[in-house]
């Protein structure tokens, strides 16, 4: 029989119980595909996350993140929590960790009090620039969240597929249509049909709305809804908060900002995701970080 260490945290948050829980197998060498598909749906949240030897001994590993029906390519809150995990024990290089993935490679920085003092806060930079797709029509979106069309905002740019390295459908909508908003599962299944530009069965849809300003930063919150994968809403998403960012970002003449995104409130696990964007030389970059609580630790056996 074999046996597997894992440990949970809550990611994007300073406080047990909130923000977005994260499965994390620190040594997962030797779990088939299958395995490890089979450990994600079992543990039964938005991601959990796999740690192997990397391809290129000069990284620190390769991560497979796998949500309940699937692998991804690349995740926010599963690469902050596994971070923060392996900095924990003591498997970062001088504050610094590279992640193999499918999107490409992670680089993950790590924040302490002092020196070799407590953990503070992880910070990944996603591993492609900006990238968008096809727009998604109004009427659409706002029929799978349960809104009035007037409720989406168009004003700086229409419901749109953006990626860093993993694509969403991103779009604005009023402040208190956020906050009404409910995902009709029945409409996601036939919107897909008519809508098939992220694939057969996933239709990831990000709103957010306009929070106002603090002195270095933009506010923002944010809901993510994506019931078609197994996650009718996830309470922190930095895969979605990145290419949010960087969206943002393209859409003025500033070279960089910071943004700082609220979600999770309407599930009871409320997070703060603290997100940068920048102009580089192959497109618009974003980067997305923040604390974790741990929670439980234990074995499997398989």
């Amino acid at each position: 029989m074999r046996t597997y260490a894992f440990v949970t945290v809550d990611v994007f948050t300073d406080r047990r119980f909130g923000g977005n829980p994260l499965a994390v197998f620190p040594d997962a060498s030797g779990l088939s595909d299958g395995e490890m598909q089979s450990l994600a749906t079992e543990f039964n949240l938005s991601e959990t996350t796999f740690v192997v030897p990397p391809e290129n001994p000069a990284n620190t590993a390769r991560v497979r993140i796998f949500n309940r029906t699937s692998e991804m390519p690349f995740a926010g809150h599963p690469n902050v929590g596994t971070g923060w995990v392996l900095a924990g024990l003591g498997r970062d290089r001088d504050g610094l960790l590279r992640f193999e993935e499918i999107a490409g490679l992670v680089e993950v920085s790590v924040e302490r009090d002092g020196s070799g003092g407590r953990l503070r806060a992880v910070t990944i930079a996603a591993p492609q620039p900006l990238s968008l797709g096809a727009e998604m029509p109004v009427d659409l979106l706002a029929g799978c969240a349960g809104l009035d069309v007037s409720d989406v905002v168009v004003a700086a740019h229409r419901p749109v597929v953006a990626s860093v390295g993993n694509s969403f459908v991103i779009a604005e909508v009023k402040a208190a249509a956020l906050s009404r908003a409910i995902p009709d599962i029945a409409r996601f299944r036939s919107a897909v049909e008519a809508f098939p530009a992220l694939g057969p069965r996933r239709l990831p849809l990000y709103l957010y709305a306009q929070d106002g300003q603090n002195a270095d930063a933009i506010r923002l919150r944010a809901r993510m809804f994506s019931p078609l994968s197994g996650t009718v809403e996830d309470a922190a998403t930095g895969s979605a908060a990145t290419p949010l960012a960087a969206l943002l970002l393209s859409l003025t003449k500033d070279s960089e900002q910071r943004y700082d995104i609220t979600q999770g409130v309407e599930m009871g696990r409320p997070s703060l995701l603290l997100c940068s964007a920048r102009r580089a030389a192959d497109g618009v970059r974003a980067s997305v970080g923040g604390g974790c609580v741990p929670v439980l630790k234990g074995e499997i056996s398989l």
